[in-house]
């Protein structure tokens, strides 16, 4: 069985020296944990694109994407998940369009939160 690798762009949105993040639906891979907002990249995207497109259907406001903090891959049972993290700015409100959970936290409560584990070495980099 060929192994399925699903690449994954991601905004690190910090406003008021809070993050933004939402809560992972249930019926999605790893249900009910925190993530910072974004999607699986379409095929022939970039990265950037991917996040217009997400930000604009999960939050429904525009993202502006700024420098790459972080690529990481992680190997799930299921499948594998090539992570590319930014830096962002979002013009307007973001508001959780697709019934998730939505919260702005500060650095300090990052660590007490349930992410994925393919999001612990950002987790690690944002607050050491």
């Amino acid at each position: 069985m060929a192994e399925r690798r699903v690449v994954v762009s991601a905004a690190v949105v910090e406003r008021d020296s809070r993050f933004l993040i939402t809560r992972r639906l249930t019926g999605t891979h790893l249900e009910g944990f925190w993530e910072f907002p974004g999607g699986k990249c379409e095929q022939g995207e970039t990265y950037s694109d991917c996040l217009v497109r997400e930000i604009r259907e999960e939050l429904g406001c525009e993202v502006f994407v700024g420098d790459k903090l972080l690529s990481v891959v992680h190997r799930y049972p299921e499948r594998e998940v090539e992570l590319h993290f930014f830096r962002c700015a979002v013009a307007g409100e973001p508001r959780p369009l697709l019934g998730q959970e939505m919260r702005w936290v500060a650095r300090s409560e990052l660590e007490s939160l349930d992410f994925p584990p393919a999001d612990a070495a950002l987790i690690r980099a944002l607050t050491e």
